[in-house]
């Protein structure tokens, strides 16, 4: 093994460690259609644009719903909620007691007008048509145009250090040379 080798393979170990301390929401992207219906839990997903709404997710390479994903042309992003952990699990191919990987009895499931699989009482989902995909090291990046929104109550799954979390509100700092600045949405 060459040094460039072995400062690479390090490099990547360092990168997954300090990405594993990153907080993250959980997200379930589900699609079905004539390539078949998935889904896969997702920590990697964010907003791209308003104007128009597009989001961005990705999915490894070796996933079974990128294929269908393609072929079916849209996908549902779910945004989990704290309640819905054993679904995260699930469709991270880890499922609790008798539940099968990716089985989509574990959790209630609606269709969104795309037909994508919806969490019905997920805190958000994002039902959208493949915008763009673009290969990116070991994953795929798919960015979805919105075209229907159901948004909920809720309070969201978060994952960071291999574990499940809930947010906990944090009061903003304080200085003493300047006693009155807040951040601005809280004037």
């Amino acid at each position: 093994m060459t040094d460039a080798t072995a400062s690479e393979q390090e490099l990547s170990k360092q990168f997954i460690t300090a990405m594993g301390q990153v907080a993250t929401g959980v997200t379930v992207v589900s699609t079905d259609g004539a390539g078949g219906r998935f889904a896969q839990t997702v920590s990697a997903m964010c907003s791209v644009s308003a104007d128009p709404p597009l989001v961005l997710i990705c999915l490894h390479g070796r996933s079974p719903a990128n294929e269908a994903i393609v072929t079916n042309g849209v996908f549902c992003v779910n945004v989990l909620a704290t309640q819905h952990d054993h679904v995260a699990d699930t469709f991270a191919g880890r499922p609790w007691p008798g539940k099968e990987p990716w089985d989509f009895t574990c959790g209630h499931w609606a269709s969104a007008r795309s037909g994508a699989p919806r969490i019905h009482d997920a805190i958000a989902s994002f039902d959208c048509s493949v915008h763009d995909v673009v290969d990116a090291g070991t994953h795929k990046v798919y960015i979805g145009r919105v075209s229907h929104i159901e948004a909920m109550d809720g309070t969201p799954l978060i994952y960071s250090d291999r574990l499940y979390h809930r947010p906990i509100a944090h009061e903003p700092s304080v200085f003493e040379e300047f006693p009155d600045a807040r951040p601005a949405h809280l004037n």
